[in-house]
C-alpha cells in the first residue's frame, strides 16, 4: 500500500524548473523574465548571457536547469524547445537593522524571489 504518485504539474511535452531563493526583488526579476517569454530556448540563452541585468545570471541557471530536465527526464528534443512560461513571485524577506544617529535604527529588507520556467517542445512547421 504505497502512496500514489503525484500528478504532473505540466503537460506531456513540457518540462519545469523552479528557482526558489533568488536574491533580489520580484519586480527586477520580472523585467528579466519578460525578455525570454515565448522565445526559442537558444535565443533566450543568448539574451540572458549578454544582458546587463544582474538577475539574468540566476535566470540563466534556472533556464539551463529546465532544458536539462526536458532532455534527461522527459526525453524532449532540445532544438525545438520554447520558453512557454516564465512566472515570478515573492519568496522570503530577511529583515535586518542598521544603526543610525542619536540611538535610532532603520529597518533593512532583503527580498528573495521565485522564478518558475516551463519549456515546451514545439513541432516544426513546414
Amino acid at each position: 500500500m504505497s502512496k500514489q504518485a503525484a500528478p504532473r504539474r505540466v503537460g506531456d511535452k513540457e518540462a519545469l524548473a523552479v528557482g526558489t531563493t533568488i536574491r533580489g526583488s520580484a519586480q527586477k526579476l520580472n523585467l528579466v523574465a519578460a525578455l525570454i517569454r515565448g522565445r526559442k530556448v537558444e535565443e533566450a540563452l543568448n539574451i540572458l548571457t549578454f544582458s546587463k541585468k544582474a538577475m539574468a545570471v540566476d535566470a540563466k541557471k534556472v533556464l539551463a536547469s529546465a532544458i536539462a530536465n526536458a532532455e534527461n527526464n522527459h526525453n524532449l528534443d532540445v532544438d525545438s524547445l520554447v520558453v512557454a512560461e516564465a512566472s515570478v513571485g515573492k519568496s522570503l524577506t530577511m529583515k535586518r537593522f542598521h544603526a543610525r544617529g542619536r540611538g535610532k535604527s532603520t529597518r533593512i529588507l532583503k527580498p528573495f524571489s521565485r522564478l518558475r520556467i516551463v519549456v515546451r517542445e514545439q513541432e516544426e512547421e513546414a
